[in-house]
């Protein structure tokens, strides 16, 4: 199908979504699109969205667009990359290493989750120098040096520290849809599974997707049964003292994920973190948390270090609400899996044009040529109290 078609039938996140729910069996989409609890965040992260406002710009005449970034020393052909999610792998066969041809084909960053189905060895031949990752914190000292040691050698210059997930959440969903960690063919994951052709033949020839980074140290834990999750057992909740050691021990930048306190800024810039990420985990972990976008601004008020934004991101529109409120950079981790889902290897890279043509659409109303040429420009409009 050539890229025009792709238009056509596909031109929104929205479209690459009803397509991938129906190309992924039942508990692989309950997995991909739900958060925990009433899901409450989720809803609150696209409604926060949507009350960030422009006034359109008239008379400004033709403009040429110019959507390059640049995030700590390193530029890029858009202001967004490819966000970790955990068990790509299971999601669509491959996915980590697709994902991170099309990022590195696109000049974007791709983050592996540390429970990914692929090791870093595995996937940073694909990435072209654009390779961050992602650390669930491993509580152990020495697995925690040899990560770190097998990360930098096989090529990632960027180190993500997640700091969101101090417990598991719940994910009523997920768990309703019968997924065990790690997976089981039970007869009723079979049933769900031979409904969808195209995904069981493509793990048919991956096989079972499995956190194989972390099942490199399993054996090192005692006391872990078969059918324990190795991951939640290797990590543990960081503190402050656990940061500024990893701040140490990683020659290369270092960013901090899930902040959505603006008095952690100071704390984070004397611990000599290099940007901030601002995210909820797109609601799957904690169902009472403010969306993102609305303690950016002050976020923005209180540091100068670059921020990164995440959670609920739908679209170009989405992407220049963020950075008009202070956003250096955008991340979307759901909305390249639906891509992959729904058209496999050509997803990716339909979904970067989707984005850029929504980025540059948007502009155009606005009168702007870069999208850091909005900041200031939008207000985030909040109803008024009911009397």
């Amino acid at each position: 199908m050539r890229r025009m078609d792709h238009h056509a039938r596909y031109p929104a996140v929205s479209d690459l979504k009803s397509r991938a729910k129906r190309r992924v069996p039942k508990f692989v989409w309950e997995y991909l699109d739900s958060a925990t609890g009433t899901e409450a965040t989720r809803r609150r992260n696209r409604a926060a969205l949507d009350r960030v406002l422009f006034t359109p710009s008239i008379l400004h005449g033709e403009i040429a667009p110019d959507l390059r970034a640049r995030l700590c020393d390193q530029d890029y052909a858009l202001p967004l990359g490819i966000g970790p999610v955990g068990m790509s792998g299971l999601i669509w066969p491959d996915a980590e290493r697709r994902l991170a041809r099309a990022a590195a084909a696109a000049q974007l960053p791709y983050c592996l989750s540390t429970v990914a189905t692929r090791r870093p060895e595995d996937v940073a031949p694909c990435l072209d120098g654009n390779g961050w990752f992602q650390m669930y914190p491993p509580r152990d000292a020495a697995i925690r040096t040899d990560m770190l040691r097998r990360t930098r050698d096989a090529g990632f210059g960027t180190l993500v520290l997640t700091v969101d997930v101090p417990v598991a959440s719940r994910r009523e969903r997920q768990v309703r849809s019968g997924l065990t960690t790690p997976p089981r063919l039970t007869p009723r994951i079979l049933a769900q599974i031979a409904t969808r052709p195209a995904w069981a033949f493509g793990i048919a020839r991956t096989g079972m997707p499995r956190m194989r980074l972390i099942d490199d140290y399993a054996g090192q834990i005692t006391g872990l049964s078969s059918t324990e999750h190795a991951g939640y057992l290797l990590r543990t909740s960081p503190d402050w003292d656990y940061l500024r050691w990893l701040r140490d021990a990683w020659e290369g930048t270092f960013f901090v994920k899930g902040v959505l306190d603006p008095a952690d800024t100071e704390p984070l810039e004397r611990a000599g973190v290099d940007a901030i990420w601002l995210s909820n985990h797109a609601g799957r972990q904690f169902d009472a948390a403010p969306a993102p976008i609305e303690v950016l601004p002050a976020m923005r008020e209180r540091t100068d270090l670059p921020l990164i934004l995440d959670s609920g991101i739908e679209g170009g529109l989405d992407i220049l609400r963020a950075i008009a409120l202070g956003a250096d950079f955008v991340m979307l981790g759901r909305a390249w899996h639906y891509a992959l889902a729904a058209l496999g290897d050509d997803g990716p890279a339909h979904l970067t044009d989707v984005l850029r043509k929504d980025i540059e659409a948007n502009l155009g109303q606005l009168g702007a040529k870069r999208p850091d040429d909005l900041r200031g420009a939008a207000r985030l409009w909040r109803p008024e109290p009911p009397d």
